[in-house]
């Protein structure tokens, strides 16, 4: 009896958790709303073009490199404000193409250079201030080799400087090969809800928000007076944006300015990026939070930024959920314990319908129809369950300060239904270590399935249902990948 009252009362404390955290984006939801009823602001340049040096963070970009320069180099700014520094750590046959490729742009009168650095020391962070220490630029805009901005980026996100109190500027993202397969779908329709509600939301609300790493414009006196960047987390785009936000400087973010980028499709990429992004917040919260709460900025930003940094943390509680629940189901049909506490539990449902909410606001925001939500978000939400088990993996490797290497999520050149991946050098043609035990966990939640017929008790059978489909959808992605070599 006391195990059985012990697995209830951890569940029901992840499902107390994980309603907290889904209360928070409640309340974007509601920023988000109420700043769609402002008037748009009009703003144009004021004075003098600025200089601009603009960042390539490139590491082994075989198959995107030449794509990448030729969108930056259309960029409608003046030649002699613009300063390209590609800044470039790579190991293999990509470093001689980008030689090659800059010497090009040179001879056509860019101001661009190939910076290299004999130890790849701080990855991403160690490369960008590498690069701001020799930058020319009072304005520093940042891409990743999978973006492609238009070509009046830097005319549309500049006027924002206008205001000297602004120290960073961010575009939302696009997603130039959304349609290519299921994976990428689910992938851009999680990311359209972050870009739409929860950025819009924090920002409208005068809330701690953060840079994404790429698409966005930095000036680099605040990027100085924040620190600099710094290589101690994964996350080093969300670690300054935080030590940026406490020295007083505010952020923008643009939702109707969008910077296209492509999707990872082959799911080992997929997974390294929800890693790296994962186990960065871990790292970030502990490094950040305490500051945040010393810091004279309200009770309100306080609170929202410890939702904010320790949002990855969901991921561990929503797998405790996830496993907990089969012996839920069979505690319920096999003990004595009062059938009120089960019906108790339907409270938590509220978490799940404000999920519903903002998901649906998101993807009405930019589809403008019903259709897309209902065709995606059930695929999306057990895809996401499924993937907790590897996030929570990574949130533990964050708390428990286990140390990884930067891994890059590579990049395949992958824009059309007709483009394929087989000959990419950079896939990787084995399965996983976790794949064996995401077939495990495939089954066990069958045994959910069959329970809830067994017992006659359907109350968790949608939950075991997505979780199902979540784990056979990352199954059958591991073994694709392995049949495209």
């Amino acid at each position: 009896m006391i195990w059985q009252i012990a697995i209830l009362v951890l569940y029901v404390i992840s499902l107390t958790v994980i309603l907290l955290f889904s209360l928070g984006q409640a309340f974007l939801i509601y920023f988000y709303l109420k700043s769609k009823k402002a008037t748009p602001e009009k703003i144009s340049i004021a004075g003098d073009l600025p200089i601009i040096t603009i960042q390539l963070p490139l590491f082994n970009e075989l198959y995107v490199t030449e794509r990448l320069l030729n969108a930056v180099c259309s960029l409608d700014y003046p030649k002699d404000k613009l300063e390209i520094q590609v800044l470039d750590d790579s190991t293999d046959d990509s470093l001689l193409l980008t030689k090659k490729l800059v010497a090009e742009k040179l001879l056509q009168g860019f101001d661009i250079k190939q910076i290299t650095r004999s130890k790849n020391i701080g990855f991403k962070a160690g490369a960008l201030q590498n690069g701001l220490n020799q930058a020319k630029g009072e304005l520093i805009a940042i891409f990743d080799a999978d973006f492609l901005p238009e070509s009046d980026f830097l005319t549309k996100l500049i006027p924002y400087f206008n205001n000297p109190k602004i120290g960073m500027v961010q575009s939302r993202w696009g997603h130039i090969n959304e349609d290519y397969s299921l994976l990428t779908q689910v992938q851009g329709f999680g990311l359209d809800g972050h870009f739409t509600v929860e950025q819009t939301g924090r920002n409208s609300a005068h809330l701690f928000m953060n840079f994404n790493g790429t698409a966005g414009i930095w000036r680099k006196k605040c990027i100085v007076e924040a620190g600099g960047w710094q290589h101690d987390t994964l996350t080093e785009d969300l670690d300054l944006s935080y030590r940026a936000q406490l020295k007083g400087w505010e952020f923008k973010y643009v939702e109707e300015i969008t910077t296209p980028a492509e999707l990872p499709v082959a799911l080992n990429a997929f997974k390294s990026q929800q890693h790296r992004w994962t186990k960065g917040a871990i790292e970030t919260s502990k490094k950040m939070l305490s500051q945040v709460w010393k810091a004279n900025v309200g009770l309100k930003r306080k609170i929202f930024a410890s939702l904010h940094l320790l949002n990855s943390y969901a991921f561990l509680f929503i797998f405790l959920t996830s496993v907990l629940s089969i012996p839920v189901l069979l505690i319920k049909n096999n003990t004595e314990i009062p059938l009120i506490y089960f019906q108790f539990l339907t409270v938590y449902v509220i978490g799940f319908l404000v999920i519903v909410v903002f998901y649906l606001i998101a993807s009405l925001s930019k589809h403008k129809n019903y259709g897309t939500f209902i065709k995606l978000f059930p695929m999306f939400l057990s895809v996401s369950l499924a993937l907790s088990f590897h996030n929570t993996i990574a949130v533990l490797e964050g708390v428990f300060n286990f140390k990884s290497d930067f891994i890059r999520t590579p990049k395949f050149n992958v824009t059309t239904l007709k483009d394929n991946f087989k000959s990419n050098i950079y896939v990787q043609h084995k399965l996983p270590a976790s794949f064996y035990m995401e077939v495990f966990l495939c089954f066990y939640f069958l045994t959910g399935i069959i329970g809830a017929f067994y017992y006659h008790d359907f109350g968790l059978l949608p939950f075991h249902l997505m979780l199902f489909t979540g784990f056979c959808v990352l199954n059958f992605y591991s073994v694709k990948g392995i049949l495209t070599k």
